[in-house]
C-alpha cells in the first residue's frame, strides 16, 4: 500500500496566530477540562500533562470523544491536532492504495479568563479548508457524588400523553419529523426512499427544561438500530440493539462514548426494555430492566450531539431522531428538588 500525507502542520509558518495579544498565559492555565461552545453545537476538550508529553482529548460537535493527535504551545497559544485518514483510491479488490491524512488544527489562547478558539478544518476534498471561530470556558471541578437516598424529589411529570405529540417539537424546524404517535407509543421511523434524495430528520425535544431528574421510561429498539435519549440535551444515553455484544461504551444504556455499562443487561432486539435513570449533580445513575449498569458515574462533560456546552443550564429531554426506527412509551420525570 502506497500511502501519502496531507497535513497542515505548515500552517504553523505561513499563517499567523489568532491572538492580538501577548497574554503570558503557561502551560498550566491550559491543563484542565474545557466546554467548547460552537456556533450551533458544542464541544469539549481535556488538556493533561503526561510524564514527559502533553495529551488530551477531544470532542467536536458530533460523534464520540476522541484522543487528540498531539498538543503543543505556540508562543501564548495552545495547539492541538487531530488527524483523520482518507482513502482516496483502491484496488480491484477492494483494498486501500492511497490513503490521505487529514490533519484538523485548533487553536487557544487565554481571554479574559477564558479561552478564544479558531479551528482550520480541511475538506475531504483537500483542496477547501474551514474556519470555526469559537469560545471555552473551563468547567469547574467535579463536587461530591451525590447522596441518591437523601434526594427530595417534586411531582411527576408525564412527557407523553399518548396522544399525539403535545409537549413535544423538533430540535432544528427546518428537519422533517420521523416521529407519530401510534397505539399509544411514540414511534420514531426515519425511512429512506430506495433511489431518492437523502431526508434529513430531526431530533424531538421537549417544550419543557428540567434541571436534575430521575426519568422512565420504556423503549423498543429494532434489529440493528439506534437512538439515544439526550438529559437535558447535553448527555446522550444510548439507545441500540447491542444484545450479547461486549461491554463498550457505545452500547445500550451507556453514556455515549464517556461511560460503558458495568454490566450486560440488554434485552433481544424488538422486546420493550425499561430505562430508570437518574441525573444529579453531573453524576449519572442508570438501571437498565432493573440491573444497575452506571452506578452514581460523574460525567466529565457533553456528549456528541449536545445542543449546548453549558453543564449548568436547565435543557429539555430529547430524542435521537436521526438514526433508525426506535419507539417510546410510558415516559414519567421527575424532579429532584434541591
Amino acid at each position: 500500500m502506497i500511502r501519502t500525507i496531507s497535513s497542515i502542520l505548515v500552517l504553523l509558518s505561513i499563517l499567523p496566530c489568532f491572538s492580538q495579544e501577548k497574554n503570558g498565559a503557561s502551560l498550566d492555565y491550559f491543563l484542565d477540562r474545557w466546554a467548547l461552545y460552537l456556533p450551533g453545537g458544542a464541544g469539549w476538550l481535556e488538556v493533561r500533562q503526561e510524564a514527559g508529553y502533553l495529551d488530551g482529548d477531544l470532542l467536536w460537535y458530533g460523534g464520540s470523544v476522541l484522543p487528540v493527535a498531539s498538543v503543543f504551545l505556540k508562543n501564548d497559544t495552545l495547539v492541538v491536532t487531530r488527524s483523520q485518514e482518507v482513502v482516496r483510491t483502491r484496488d480491484a479488490a477492494g483494498e486501500p492504495v492511497r490513503v490521505q491524512t487529514l490533519t484538523s488544527w485548533y487553536e487557544f489562547v487565554a481571554h479574559d479568563g477564558e479561552l478564544s478558539g479558531r479551528a482550520l478544518l480541511p475538506g475531504r476534498r483537500g483542496h477547501d479548508m474551514e474556519v470555526v471561530k469559537f469560545t471555552a470556558k473551563r468547567i469547574s471541578p467535579l463536587p461530591p457524588r451525590p447522596v441518591l437516598s437523601k434526594l427530595k424529589y417534586g411531582k411527576p411529570v408525564s412527557l407523553f400523553n399518548g396522544k399525539d405529540l403535545t409537549g413535544w417539537t423538533l430540535t432544528d424546524p427546518s428537519r422533517k419529523n420521523g416521529f407519530k404517535v401510534e397505539n399509544g407509543t411514540l414511534v420514531n421511523d426515519p425511512v429512506q426512499p430506495e433511489g431518492g434524495p437523502h431526508i434529513s430528520y430531526g431530533n424531538l425535544k421537549t417544550t419543557a427544561e428540567f434541571e436534575d431528574f430521575n426519568l422512565k421510561l420504556e423503549v423498543n429498539v429494532p434489529e440493528g438500530s439506534n437512538s439515544g435519549i439526550y438529559l437535558r440535551a447535553i448527555y446522550e444515553i444510548q439507545v441500540a440493539d447491542s444484545y450479547q455484544k461486549p461491554l463498550d461504551s457505545h452500547n445500550m444504556g451507556a453514556v455515549y462514548s464517556r461511560i460503558a455499562p458495568a454490566t450486560a443487561a440488554e434485552k433481544p432486539a424488538g422486546e420493550w426494555q425499561a430505562f430508570d435513570i437518574t441525573l444529579c449533580d453531573r453524576h449519572v445513575t442508570v438501571k437498565l430492566n432493573d440491573k444497575v449498569i452506571i452506578d452514581n458515574h460523574p460525567v466529565l462533560g457533553v456528549t456528541g450531539g449536545a445542543l449546548t456546552a453549558d453543564q449548568f443550564s436547565p435543557g429539555p429531554i430529547y430524542l435521537q431522531g436521526d438514526h433508525g426506527k426506535v419507539s417510546y412509551r410510558n415516559m414519567v420525570l421527575t424532579p429532584i428538588v434541591k
